[in-house]
């Protein structure tokens, strides 16, 4: 949620879960049902997020998804929470996003996370390493460039159709991700823990205005389990 002009938005991060006796097919077309039902309930934003080899997760494809989303609602913000930018080369991400701003313009949220596969085999079937994630800040700022035609890193090269586009772009901040945002002037997500007060100061106090985004912006994650009793909401969360 994001407290805003003195608003509280809610917004909806949908991993697509696969309930027992069910399967990935299904999942995913709950997730698009569950999209239409937030956008009739008023809510403000559906993300969609990264995981890859995780046992019960049928998301793994956000920007595909996120797509199918879009196509499903016509109001509700629609990005993700995140692409996980080590396992992705820039450009392609840029192209994707572009993709997804040209067709619902002013709808597409790009939220950009830095981590890499959970396990060894993973990360080498992404055919990345740990160390991946050390490049994030270089990262961002090369797929920015490839939106404001200002990439410098490969010249000559353009991300059609994502150059002079403008999605929304967020950082999540794992590890130094709120300093990053800060430096960047870009929106910041964050987990709502012990250490998040503390990390928000700190992106709010280095903050610099850019053209993404002429004042801190700032977005709390928070689990939430719905059930009858506390008890069957508490086993949702396991």
């Amino acid at each position: 949620m994001v407290l805003h002009a003195g608003v509280t938005l809610y917004s909806i991060l949908d991993r697509s879960l696969l309930r027992r006796g069910s399967d990935a097919a299904t999942a995913l077309r709950d997730t698009v049902a569950f999209a239409r039902q937030a956008e009739e309930l008023g809510y403000h934003r559906f993300w969609v997020a990264e995981h890859h080899s995780v046992p019960g997760v049928a998301g793994a494809a956000p920007t595909v998804l996120a797509a199918a989303v879009a196509a499903a609602t016509g109001r509700i913000r629609v990005g993700t929470g995140g692409v996980m930018l080590p396992n992705h080369r820039p450009l392609v991400v840029a192209e994707q996003f572009g993709v997804l701003e040209s067709l619902h313009p002013g709808r597409i949220d790009m939220g950009l996370g830095r981590s890499v596969g959970f396990t060894g085999g993973v990360r080498r079937a992404l055919g990345q390493g740990k160390e991946a994630a050390d490049g994030f800040g270089d990262q961002v700022g090369e797929l920015l460039g490839y939106f404001t035609g200002g990439q410098r890193a490969y010249p000559g090269v353009h991300a059609v159709p994502a150059e002079g586009l403008r999605p929304q772009v967020f950082v999540l901040a794992m590890g130094a991700g709120a300093e990053l945002a800060a430096e960047l002037g870009l929106p910041m997500v964050i987990g709502a823990g012990p250490r998040a007060v503390e990390a928000a100061a700190r992106y709010r106090a280095g903050f610099r205005p850019s053209e993404w985004a002429a004042r801190p912006y700032v977005m709390a994650a928070v689990s939430v389990a719905v059930g009858a009793t506390r008890e069957e909401a508490a086993q949702l969360q396991l």
